[in-house]
């Protein structure tokens, strides 16, 4: 059975990617979270009212031992099955200017995004190797592309995502590996509900923010036969901001 692994899929664009895989592809999907049970058992109910299925699995994406622990436990209990997708999609934001930016919040950006994409992906890409397919899609963000004043940590970070799948997509081509990254731009979510969206629309040549569903269109294109000649890309979907 063909499972899809999402990190930090309990809320937001992480839950919407769920949702659509299971949709769209029929794959067992693997929801990853750090510590909102009640939110991850939201988004598996949510995926089952979609007519897929799927489990929770429990991790901080930061922690290698805990990575490496929870998905060998979960493989060696489900022996029959692979997970063919991993979609690397936790991540915090710590803003604040430079100058100022305690060292805790630089380290908890780079550490969840950028340490977390390397736990994650390492672990899952030795069983893609072995069975010669996969998919990986790692969402990063218009900050990452352009950097955003007020957020050196989280361009950091989504630009160190950039680049590593760029130089990942090179490694593993020829095993019938993709690896592309999605770099969105201002999305409804919990992550910008403390925004002022009236003023910052006005930025967006679409005059508004994105929705969540959207992204997950987009991540689940990248993860299906279709896009199997497409690899090492960032597509960008940030209703025109960085055009």
């Amino acid at each position: 059975m063909s499972c899809a692994l999402v990190t930090g899929a309990s809320r937001g664009l992480g839950r919407a990617i769920a949702v659509q895989l299971a949709k769209d592809h029929g794959l067992y999907i693997l929801v990853n979270y750090s510590s909102n049970l009640a939110a991850a058992e939201e988004a598996l109910e949510e995926i089952r009212t979609a007519g897929g299925d799927g489990e929770l699995l429990q991790f901080n994406v930061q922690t290698k031992t805990e990575v490496d622990g929870a998905l060998n436990g979960w493989r060696e209990r489900n022996e029959e099955k692979f997970i063919s997708v991993l979609v690397n999609n936790a991540g915090i934001t710590r803003d604040g200017l430079f100058m100022w930016m305690p060292e805790q919040d630089w380290d908890d950006v780079m550490s969840i995004s950028a340490k977390g994409l390397f736990n994650v992906t390492q672990n899952i890409i030795q069983h893609m190797l072995r069975k010669r397919t996969g998919r990986i899609v790692n969402v990063a963000s218009v900050s990452g592309m352009k950097g955003v004043a007020g957020q050196t940590n989280y361009s950091a970070a989504k630009g160190a995502i950039i680049s590593a799948t760029k130089a990942l997509a090179q490694e593993v081509a020829k095993r019938k590996i993709t690896v592309n990254a999605v770099a969105p731009g201002f999305i409804t979510s919990d992550m910008t509900k403390d925004l002022n969206e009236n003023e910052l629309k006005q930025m967006i040549p679409m005059n508004r923010f994105g929705k969540a569903d959207e992204v997950a269109h987009l991540v689940s294109f990248l993860c299906s036969d279709k896009a199997a000649y497409i690899t090492g890309e960032v597509i960008n979907i940030n209703g025109g901001i960085y055009s």
